[in-house]
């Protein structure tokens, strides 16, 4: 027999007050992140969400958006990101673009006309509004600065962008081994209630005729890199994946610990760094948008 300390508990025990809240009608806390089918994605207090992306599919953009807005949408969140690629001029000159309907390029080389003068007045003011509860990490990019600055704000969302950078404390012989400890680090967030937003780079994987691609149809849970610590510690995990042409990509939804998986068709704007729902159609076989999800629930 073990001679450690029994840490369990009877479901008896557990029923009355599990009985109460389930009676009660009060359903978990999620923060709304966007419009149409992007208010399906459940943001919300102890919950890992995972996106990944390969270069250029819009990584930083999607996680940026669904952050900002979801300060927009709740006027006391309090979201803290730490990205190790852009300084915060940058996602700024960003998120200027995608509210003011300015091309990034304009933005980015300030060259406004008496055309862009309401638009730009109008982001700034929105940007004002949410600017004193957005956090921007500084280096050093580890979790030990994260943890703390998320301590000092009192942030709601953490916001990792992108895991495979950010360096947990100690020393690790591969990366794979320093991602794993990162996300038993991140488990620390959401057992103290917070929202972590986990961003990652993928792999290429082999098409339907062994050609290697980013495409929906090729990617899958084990495109994540580096470890499958990533999509176990995940309560949702998601890839965005370019459709064979044009701007529209698919949010693969991969993996849902609460409930079923759907996918989100959406359009790309990059000149504005923009993600918008459009028309939902099946992408893999025997998965279903949300859009055919909520048809199917009707």
């Amino acid at each position: 027999m073990s001679d450690a300390t029994a840490n369990y508990v009877l479901a008896e025990d557990a029923l009355d007050a599990w009985r109460s809240h389930i009676l009660s009608g009060t359903p978990p806390t999620f923060y709304p992140v966007g419009t149409g089918e992007l208010q399906r994605m459940e943001i919300g207090p102890g919950l890992v969400t995972l996106v990944g992306g390969c270069p250029g599919a819009g990584k930083t953009a999607f996680s940026m958006q669904i952050a900002v807005d979801a300060l927009r949408l709740t006027p006391t969140l309090r979201v803290l990101v730490c990205n190790i690629e852009m300084p915060a001029a940058v996602l700024l000159d960003r998120q200027l673009s995608r509210l003011s309907g300015i091309d990034l390029r304009s933005v980015r080389y300030r060259e406004f006309g008496p055309e862009h003068a309401d638009r730009l007045d109008q982001a700034l003011q929105a940007m004002a509004g949410f600017a004193g509860r957005l956090g921007l990490v500084r280096p050093p990019f580890d979790l030990d600065n994260v943890a703390a600055a998320a301590d000092d704000m009192q942030a709601d969302v953490i916001v990792l962008d992108y895991i495979q950078r950010i360096a947990p404390a100690g020393s690790y012989g591969d990366r794979r081994s320093a991602v794993d400890a990162t996300m038993n680090f991140i488990r620390q967030f959401t057992d103290a209630g917070v929202a972590v937003i986990v961003v990652s780079s993928v792999s290429r994987s082999k098409d339907s005729k062994g050609r290697s691609s980013y495409e929906a149809g090729s990617l899958n849970l084990a495109s994540f890199r580096e470890s499958s610590e990533l999509e176990f510690g995940a309560d949702d995990a998601f890839i965005l994946a370019p459709e064979s042409s044009g701007d529209i990509v698919t949010l693969m939804h991969l993996k849902s610990r609460h409930g079923e998986t759907c996918d989100i068709r959406l359009r790309f704007l990059a000149a504005y760094q923009r993600f918008e729902p459009v028309e939902a159609t099946t992408i893999n076989p025997g998965r279903k948008t949300h859009a055919e999800f909520q048809r199917w629930q009707s």
